[in-house]
């Protein structure tokens, strides 16, 4: 594990009222083909996510979708007893019916038990930021997000954050709770989401997933793409993610 001396990635960002890295680490890809079951290599895994914890990034972002629960259980192993300066940050609200297939499920008692069940598999009495993984359309947002805001109130969550959101939405989550951050997907090829000024006008942080579009954006390893998210203003922080020890390197080098 790296001590506090070592650099950010990118500079560091308060989320859920914590100093991280602007640089965050997203785990989807530590999963075998469509986000399920085990990587091949799980000790692979976990040595990525100690590697990157050592080179500074100390903002792992996760879901119990990815496996599904796949991956919070190699963070629990890799990164278990988390050091202060670490944000563990996991999503709920999306079941897995197969490989490659997400379906949003909202009902209270679902997230309740998810947040729950998430509590167990990472270890720990609070999770650091809990995200809303996707708005249910058939439950009403207040309901979602009324649940949330009752697991926060009882300790169970330190922040509440929200995924796949529009300006709208934010805002009428935001008259129930606080929202800690947002987490929506934004690159170079796909640069166009109105919620990054939205976040910056109201001291929201701007989780950017799929950063380097899947892949498509890493010709030089990533670098103009992770850099043009950081000029957008301070509030933005990327989450690329990768199973690959040297190009995790990279992406480390890239927002240097």
């Amino acid at each position: 594990m790296n001590d506090e001396t070592t650099a950010a990635p990118g500079g560091t960002i308060a989320i859920a009222d914590k100093p991280v890295s602007r640089l965050g680490f997203g785990t989807m890809r530590l999963t075998g083909p469509g986000t399920w079951d085990h990587p091949t290599d799980p000790l692979a895994a976990v040595a990525v996510l100690r590697q990157a914890i050592e080179a500074g990034i100390t903002h792992i972002d996760t879901a119990d979708a990815y496996g599904p629960h796949t991956v919070e259980e190699l963070v629990r192993t890799a990164l278990h007893p988390y050091p202060d300066q670490v944000l563990v940050a996991t999503k709920v609200g999306m079941i897995r019916p197969g490989p490659n297939i997400w379906r949003p499920l909202g009902r209270p008692d679902y997230l309740r038990a998810a947040v729950e069940a998430s509590l167990r598999r990472l270890a720990t009495e609070t999770i650091g930021l809990c995200y809303l993984h996707r708005i249910d359309p058939a439950v009403p947002l207040a309901d979602q997000v009324g649940e949330l805001a009752d697991l926060h109130k009882e300790g169970k969550i330190r922040a509440v954050g929200l995924s796949k959101v529009s300006c709208a939405q934010i805002e009428e989550a935001a008259r129930i709770v606080p929202i800690a951050a947002v987490q929506n997907c934004l690159n170079r090829d796909e640069p166009d989401d109105p919620a990054v000024g939205y976040c910056r006008d109201r001291g929201i942080p701007f989780v950017a997933y799929r950063p380097l579009n899947a892949g498509a954006l890493t010709a030089d390893g990533g670098r103009t793409a992770l850099r043009w998210l950081l000029s957008l203003g301070d509030h933005v922080a990327p989450i690329p993610g990768t199973g690959s020890p040297s190009h995790l390197m990279e992406l480390v080098n890239a927002a240097v």
